[in-house]
């Protein structure tokens, strides 16, 4: 299947798509903006990820003659076909004509400042709304997560949490999205081909428990892999399994090889890890690493390490690859700006009673500024169109409005192009993992310490530039009726 295949959707944005085409809307222009709303994991931060695959999608976003077909069948529940003939012949011809701007991957990101800026007729923009949310969304969530289970290993981190991820596609995917987030490989090989990161893996119980015994099983693989050997101890008694792959390490050592490490995938984790040092150490192969794996996350990890276990590398599955303690990034997309052709760019807003729904009108952007230091300091929502005024955000968390005087101090731009005219231009360098892992490193690095922490970390100022936020309350103002 397909990644990028249109009916990868949800039905209502085709039955939308259609209301547009019947009532003359082809030519009508929209703005959508991608974000989410709160801190995943409880956390300080976000990586974002998934646009490699947001350009995949936009270069190969074309209905089949087997979707049209599919559509053309589609009952409506009241009798009769759903969709008109002729708006899927059009759908058939159609070719995208959008622009897209994103943050590049590995950036550091927050809630409720734009991450895709999506512009071109409603119609198409409409379209690409589900499959945005659903490889952006996804993969930041992950790229996140891998984050924050890297930077409690303070080590390599292997991912593989393939057998229990969300599907073949999204397994693919998720694989990519930990490495962007700072994990040195995963057991993924598809992913290895796919996107050129690097893979790693030994062996599982299985192959010890083919062999008459665990000393067997190990000289074996020793044999076979003299340079990638890493020995799994845990499959029937663990310090029994540390002491035969010391017996195998002397024996390596002997024909000017080494054993890289002893795998404990079960019991104790932080007191098993300190006894398979110690003997290792005894038999003098100090330059034998511990790797720990078993159901792990950051917390467990940082437990671990808190316990003062010496661990050479971690291996992270399940709790990775699923974000098992948060199932969604809770992205959204929504319209903030509309024109007809040749016209300006009307506001639009969504008000709710639910301050967090409330969305900001406008072409929007986001400034990043950053202190002497290179700390970043703050970011700033502003429309292109209007530019900025004198570099002061409102910070509105809830009721309580605070202005932050960011003038003076140096910024970028986060926004950048991934496609004019339906067409990528997304540079290659983009479009890798390695180098957007490195981006991740290089962002996370310029944030206070005090945002990077684990637990209740520092809010990170984001807000509107001044005249938007004033615009903003007044357009809530007339929708509402307000004088």
């Amino acid at each position: 299947m397909r990644a990028n295949q249109p009916l990868l959707n949800d039905l209502y944005q085709l039955t939308m798509a259609q209301g547009y085409w019947e009532h003359g809307k082809l030519e009508d222009q929209a703005c959508f903006h991608m974000y989410f709303r709160d801190y995943p994991f409880k956390g300080g931060y976000a990586v974002a990820c998934g646009m490699a695959q947001l350009a995949e999608l936009v270069e190969g976003f074309t209905f089949s003659d087997e979707d049209i077909a599919y559509l053309a069948e589609l009952p409506a529940p009241a009798g009769g076909k759903l969709f008109n003939p002729e708006f899927l012949e059009y759908l058939r011809t159609m070719e995208l004509t959008v622009d897209v701007d994103a943050v590049p991957e590995g950036t550091i990101v927050f809630p409720r400042e734009p991450m895709v800026r999506v512009t071109g007729p409603i119609l198409q923009c409409q379209l690409l709304e589900t499959p945005l949310l659903n490889c952006v969304s996804f993969q930041t969530l992950i790229a996140t997560k891998a984050a924050r289970v890297c930077a409690a290993a303070q080590g390599p981190v292997a991912e593989f949490g393939l057998r229990r991820a969300q599907g073949a596609v999204g397994g693919v995917w998720a694989s990519r999205a930990a490495v962007v987030g700072g994990c040195s490989s995963t057991s993924n090989t598809l992913a290895g081909k796919e996107f050129g990161i690097p893979v790693s893996g030994t062996h599982a119980h299985s192959w010890v428990m083919s062999f008459p015994d665990e000393l067997s099983a190990f000289r074996a693989y020793a044999e076979s892999f003299p340079n990638n050997c890493i020995l799994l101890v845990d499959t029937y008694d663990v310090e029994q399994g540390v002491r035969n792959a010391i017996t195998v390490g002397l024996e390596m050592r002997q024909r000017g090889q080494r054993l890289m490490g002893v795998r404990i995938d079960s019991g104790d984790l932080a007191w098993l890890a300190k006894m398979a040092r110690r003997m290792l150490d005894e038999a003098g192969l100090t330059d034998c690493g511990v790797v720990l794996s078993n159901d792990l996350d950051e917390f467990t990890i940082k437990s671990i390490r808190d316990q003062g276990a010496p661990v050479m590398s971690w291996g992270v599955g399940t709790k990775l690859a699923t974000a098992f303690d948060q199932p969604t990034l809770g992205g959204v997309y929504k319209l903030s700006a509309t024109r007809q052709p040749g016209g300006e760019w009307v506001d639009s807003l969504k008000i709710s009673g639910t301050l967090a729904k409330l969305t900001i009108p406008g072409v929007l952007d986001v400034r990043r500024y950053y202190d002497q230091s290179g700390t970043i300091a703050g970011d700033m929502i502003f429309d292109c169109n209007t530019g900025v005024g004198q570099d002061q955000i409102i910070v509105d968390p809830c009721d309580d409005l605070r202005q932050k005087d960011l003038a003076g101090k140096t910024f970028r731009t986060l926004l950048e192009p991934l496609a004019r005219k339906g067409r990528t231009v997304l540079p290659p360098q983009y479009r890798d993992a390695m180098q957007a892992k490195e981006r991740t490193q290089a962002g996370l690095q310029k944030l206070d310490e005090s945002q990077r922490r684990m637990y209740n970390p520092h809010t990170y100022p984001v807000g509107m530039e001044r005249s938007l936020n004033l615009r903003r309350r007044e357009l809530i103002k007339k929708l509402k009726g307000i004088k």
